[in-house]
């Protein structure tokens, strides 16, 4: 093949190779670099509406974008580690504020400032150990909450409601489908139950993890005596998910010392989320990922000082 031919090979790829980076940058969303993932993923996002698609695939082009002409590491561009933290701030902003020029306007100035702050996190954490996860994504978008004015919830919303909360079985299903797609802000069923799918293409393991999490952080969030609509919607079970997935099938080998270390994360989450909630909630905050962040990052920092090996993130990139 000529060098002529290669360079036109390589342009009519090009196509191809940035929508497999914009699918990885979603999929990574739940710790993936699969780009079927990331498809199944973004099927999902359509499935609760297609605003909120458009602002996902909007924010993580505009992050990997502005990664790519920073001079940000190729390696991680491709495999999406660019991408993920722009998807979430694009769709947080579309929940946070409606659709509207603004929110667009918003969502590429967000979702080109996370780059920034993922360079500067993983220079300060990595020296540590410890991944960036979606601290980039949660100081954004809650910096932009803050300084613009939303509307503030109720303060009470998150009141125990005394003893335990006693869900129907369809109240229960869709807290357990839900739990997975408040990772995206989706609050569908079947959306969560797409992205469950979308883990089962990536890893069997990631999939029970996440599956395994939803369902005790629904136990634990009802044993808690949170509040019954909250609970169905989600809202105190998608950090935990979150933490089984980085725990138990990203970051520590599998083993039944690690799952349970996993299970242990996923109960602490749901107090955590709850508690971060109350605290923010009366401005018109949102814990946004910072519950699954703080707790993944305390227990994988935790794990060392336990006598357990060293982590790996050659799964996670």
């Amino acid at each position: 093949m000529s060098a002529a031919e290669q360079v036109v090979q390589a342009k009519s790829r090009a196509p191809f190779r940035i929508g497999q980076v914009q699918l990885r940058g979603i999929a990574q969303v739940t710790l993936s670099a699969n780009p079927w993932t990331g498809l199944l993923s973004t099927v999902g996002l359509f499935a609760e509406g297609w605003r909120t698609g458009v602002y996902g695939l909007l924010g993580a082009a505009v992050s990997a974008g502005t990664a790519a002409l920073l001079g940000a590491d190729r390696g991680n561009l491709v495999k999406g580690l660019e991408g993920y933290c722009g998807c979430l701030t694009g769709i947080a902003l579309l929940v946070t504020f409606g659709s509207s020029g603004r929110t667009v306007l918003l969502a590429v100035l967000g979702a080109a400032i996370c780059p920034v702050l993922s360079a500067a996190a993983g220079r300060i954490f990595g020296r540590f150990g410890l991944p960036v996860l979606t601290a980039p994504y949660c100081l954004v978008a809650g910096a932009l909450m803050i300084a613009l004015p939303t509307a503030p919830a109720a303060a009470a919303a998150t009141a125990r409601v005394g003893g335990f909360t006693t869900l129907t079985a369809a109240e229960a299903g869709r807290a357990f489908c839900d739990n997975i797609g408040q990772i995206f802000f989706l609050d569908k069923w079947y959306a969560g139950l797409i992205l469950l799918v979308g883990l089962l293409v990536t890893s069997r393991a990631a999939a029970v993890a996440a599956a395994g999490a939803s369902a005790l952080a629904l136990l634990t969030a009802c044993v808690a005596g949170l509040p019954a609509d909250r609970i169905t919607e989600g809202l105190y079970g998608y950090n935990g998910v979150l933490c089984a997935i980085a725990l138990a099938a990203t970051f520590l080998t599998l083993t039944p010392w690690t799952a349970g270390y996993a299970a242990l994360a996923v109960v602490a989450s749901v107090p955590f989320t709850a508690a971060w909630e109350a605290f923010t909630r009366p401005s018109g905050g949102s814990p946004f990922t910072w519950p699954f962040v703080v707790t993944t990052w305390l227990f994988l920092a935790a794990g060392p000082a336990l006598g357990r090996p060293g982590i790996s993130f050659e799964k996670a990139e």
